[in-house]
């Protein structure tokens, strides 16, 4: 198999290899980026040794999404992966695996609930609940025995028909947060914005040209109460899974706001209103 030959099967292979790497790590980003690894790492293996092309492609991505899921989530690019808040978020817990295609709603639940598990069990359930991979093909890409990784999906099915229940709520008072501090801004009520944050909570901006970090309630606050018309114009949304909004001016988006809640209080905000990265932004 020439190079060119190779090329094309790999593009071939892509789309699915894209879609294993987003359901394992929950970014669009990394996913990315455990393709172009694998398609490297592809360039340099001699393919006349390769019998089986699909499952070694499948291999090389599971265990490049293994390593970036042991690698902590602050050191990994924010991927702004976004998609509609609705009021009632469908309940994950009974047959992930089959309706994980079905919605855009039930993938977002499903990147979320995922963070419950190991980085293997992560991997076995992806790779053989979702994406139907024989236990012989996980274990290659665990290095584990087929009953270890028969195992490891199992353990992993039991943890999450248990976090159902937990992860609504979690997602309802989420939502409460995120509606109370829209209408706090938009009415300049930094009164009840400072209700909402921690003493020491920080806020981060990306504006493309320039950056900007703030840090305690007040000064934060201060800043939101400033930026009142751009909350009316703000909606809830889900950004890697995550409580956000969306802020958007004649039907186009330009700026996103991701919240880190510990508490039931805001920790920390992610504001994104880089231009170009807006462009590259669709809501799903």
């Amino acid at each position: 198999m020439d190079h060119e030959e190779l090329a094309q099967r790999f593009e071939q292979a892509r789309p699915r290899l894209r879609a294993i790497a987003t359901r394992m790590l929950g970014s669009s980003a990394d996913a990315d980026d455990a393709v172009q690894e694998t398609w490297l790492r592809l360039a340099r293996t001699d393919a006349s040794g390769i019998e089986n092309f699909d499952a070694w492609c499948t291999t090389v991505v599971s265990r490049i999404s293994l390593d970036l899921l042991r690698t902590p989530r602050s050191t990994r690019e924010h991927s702004w992966h976004v998609e509609p808040w609705r009021d009632e978020p469908i309940d994950p817990a009974p047959d992930l695996a089959d309706l994980v295609d079905r919605s855009d709603q039930v993938n977002v639940a499903l990147l979320v609930v995922l963070d419950a598990l190991t980085p293997t069990e992560r991997i076995a359930f992806v790779l053989h609940d979702v994406f139907g991979q024989p236990f012989d093909e996980v274990a290659v890409a665990l290095d584990k025995s087929p009953d270890a990784a028969r195992q490891l999906a199992s353990r992993a099915r039991r943890r999450l028909r248990h976090i159902s229940a937990p992860e609504r709520a979690d997602r309802r008072r989420g939502r409460a947060l995120v509606e109370a501090w829209l209408a706090a801004a938009q009415e300049g009520d930094l009164a009840a914005l400072l209700g909402l944050l921690h003493e020491d909570a920080t806020l981060h901006a990306d504006y493309g040209s320039r950056s900007q970090t703030l840090t305690g309630a007040a000064e934060i606050g201060a800043q939101v109460v400033l930026a009142a018309r751009l909350a009316a114009h703000s909606t809830p949304v889900l950004i890697d899974g995550r409580p956000g909004v969306a802020a958007t001016y004649v039907d186009r988006l330009v700026s996103l706001m991701s919240f880190v809640i510990r508490d039931g209080r805001i920790a920390a905000l992610l504001v994104l209103a880089d231009p170009e990265r807006m462009d590259g932004i669709t809501l799903a």
